[in-house]
């Protein structure tokens, strides 16, 4: 009787102890409206290439430093876009839906800050792909681009055979993204941008010995932010971007 007695004790501090630490992150997501999955699965490598004129640390996905895989879709202007043209740019990914009702206007609303902080940079880009082909036509996507104030004629809002776009988010860059009718919106993605360097390279900083692979694209109702009204995270990216636009 006192194992069982025991038993349950041991069960009771488990249970305890996970609600004191899980639930207030749960319910945090919850108010924020921040349906968005971890992208995990990412091998990294440490070691910043002695080419390099940063401290930015190159990704590594199966033991190789990571390129932007070929790709080639239709952009908001009805103009077929590759990743060669974005061939010495330094650039930010992100994938996004134009009917989003949670994270991606902030995640949008962020890249329009970022694109007028490098106004003078004709090498800086930004490439969206839209993760609902189906309704985000050429039309809607140049809509939602002028909508937003999209000046940078580096941003390519993209659309395509939505196949090939989950490939390239969810094997291409380790970004989940993925149809799900019982979130809002009816689609999974994450909320965290990729940084590209001008050869194509995956790069992001390194912070207590490793690299954080990717951004956070998100403003938190809780986060810090700076007197321009960007979130640390933002700002990590900005300093970034213009290390790699100086290499």
């Amino acid at each position: 009787m006192k194992k069982t007695n025991y038993s349950y004790i041991g069960i009771s501090f488990i249970i305890l102890v996970f609600g004191i630490y899980f639930i207030p992150k749960i319910i945090d997501r919850i108010t924020n409206n921040d349906t968005v999955r971890n992208d995990g699965g990412t091998k990294i490598n440490t070691n910043v290439s002695k080419k390099a004129n940063s401290d930015l640390a190159f990704i590594e996905i199966n033991g190789e430093p990571k390129k932007v895989p070929a790709f080639s879709f239709v952009n908001q202007n009805g103009k077929i876009i590759t990743n060669k043209d974005y061939n010495g740019k330094v650039y930010v990914i992100e994938f996004f839906f134009t009917t989003c009702p949670t994270i991606c206007p902030r995640m949008n609303a962020n890249l329009i800050q970022i694109q007028n902080s490098f106004t003078e940079y004709k090498n800086f880009g930004v490439a969206s792909f839209t993760i609902n082909p189906d309704h985000d036509t050429v039309e809607v996507l140049k809509a939602y681009a002028d909508s937003y104030g999209v000046t940078n004629p580096n941003w390519n809002l993209m659309t395509g055979d939505q196949e090939t776009i989950y490939k390239l988010a969810n094997e291409g860059f380790n970004l989940y993204t993925a149809k799900d009718a019982s979130v809002a919106g009816g689609f999974e993605h994450s909320g965290n941008f990729a940084l590209i360097d001008k050869n194509g390279f995956i790069r992001s900083r390194v912070v207590n010995g490793n690299p954080i692979i990717f951004y956070n694209g998100m403003i938190s109702q809780t986060e810090k932010v700076d007197d321009e009204g960007m979130s640390e995270e933002i700002t990590i990216l900005k300093e970034d971007i213009t290390k790699l636009l100086n290499e």
